[in-house]
């Protein structure tokens, strides 16, 4: 059957997907918090086989994408340890070798990237991931990479003496990377920047600086991802954000949300008036799959507050965290859901 895109209630994923058992340790990667540092010790394919490896499971995650109905595809960040660790951790002036210790969202310390020296882009990151998505689908795709102000909270700086200033020089490495993914064949680039919602007094005194600095000049369709920690590690969920209004101003064209797990009151969407969202309606915290129906209700209950030409349907975010065969049956699940919905719509 032939593939048309969805122009109404469109799907894609946040980011991640589920890596293969015979890629990466998937019980060692569940018992920890999401590495800061490089974590070498999680793959389980040596290092002079684990770029072909890597590029195997990138295409496994495509192709289950594209099996699902998506239509936005990521690479399904297969070949990250974490959301942010292989980007943080290729800039200069961060030390890896010798990590410092910072506190995560959870309030637990953490070995992340000690800042010894001005932080700065040396090379790409990214780039040859998207050229290598470009390459395997047709689809529209989507890269992710860490926010400025998040890079900020997850390393102990040892050298600037304004944290604010830490912040920007993360924004302008950030700034490098987005344009060049864009020039590479992104569709959409999404910064993450969940510690937005984990420390929403700092986010208000310069993560918004910080944010629009590594979206200046940008001209291809930017979306901000801000959440409540991944549901497998951070269990409690608030019922609202602490920061998310602020965002109605930012240069990215849509914000990146969930609803799924902590049952949000969508009036919030009302906020963000001219933003899309992408509306997550997975509940990750379990790896029951919802049926179409369930996922069609969580579409609906945003309606009201947001007109369906401005939502992306999506995930909460931390797929990776389920087991494969979980996480592909929710997401063939969320595009059943938005199709109902477009049908009704319709």
């Amino acid at each position: 059957m032939s593939y048309t895109a969805h122009t109404l209630l469109p799907t894609s994923l946040v980011g991640s997907y589920a890596q293969p058992e015979w890629l990466i340790d998937r019980k060692k990667l569940a018992g920890r918090f999401p590495p800061r540092t490089r974590a070498l010790e999680l793959w389980r394919v040596g290092p002079e086989w684990l770029e072909e490896a890597q590029n195997d499971a990138t295409i496994l995650a495509i192709r289950d994408q594209e099996r699902a109905g998506l239509d936005i595809i990521t690479d399904g960040e297969m070949r990250r340890e974490s959301y942010s660790n292989r980007f943080a951790t290729a800039l200069e002036g961060v030390d890896i070798d010798n990590p410092g210790t910072a506190l995560d969202r959870s309030g637990h310390p953490n070995p992340v990237p000690r800042v010894v020296g001005k932080v700065r882009r040396k090379r790409p990151v990214e780039v040859e991931d998207v050229k290598f998505l470009r390459a395997n689908t047709e689809r529209r795709i989507k890269m992710t990479v860490p926010g400025p102000f998040t890079m900020s909270q997850q390393a102990q700086n040892d050298f600037y003496e304004d944290e604010a200033e830490l912040a920007l020089d993360y924004a302008a490495a950030a700034n490098e990377e987005i344009k060049d993914l864009f020039k590479a064949g992104a569709d959409v680039v999404q910064l993450d920047e969940p510690y937005m919602q984990a420390r929403p007094d700092k986010a208000r005194k310069f993560g918004l600086q910080a944010l629009n600095r590594a979206l200046k000049g940008v001209k291809g369709e930017t979306v901000v991802h801000i959440c409540f920690g991944y549901a497998a590690i951070i269990h409690q969920r608030p019922t609202g954000y602490s920061f998310l209004p602020e965002l109605a101003g930012c240069p990215a064209h849509g914000i990146s949300i969930e609803t799924a797990q902590s049952s949000l009151d969508c009036t919030v969407l009302e906020k963000l008036p001219e933003k899309k969202i992408i509306l997550g309606v997975l509940d990750l915290s379990t790896p029951k799959v919802e049926t179409p129906e369930q996922v069609a209700q969580r579409i609906r209950r945003a309606l009201p507050h947001c007109p369906a030409e401005r939502i992306i349907v999506a995930p909460d975010c931390g797929l990776k965290y389920l087991p494969r065969e979980s996480a592909f049956g929710k997401i063939k699940a969320m595009a059943a859901g938005a199709e109902i919905v477009r049908r009704e719509l319709s």
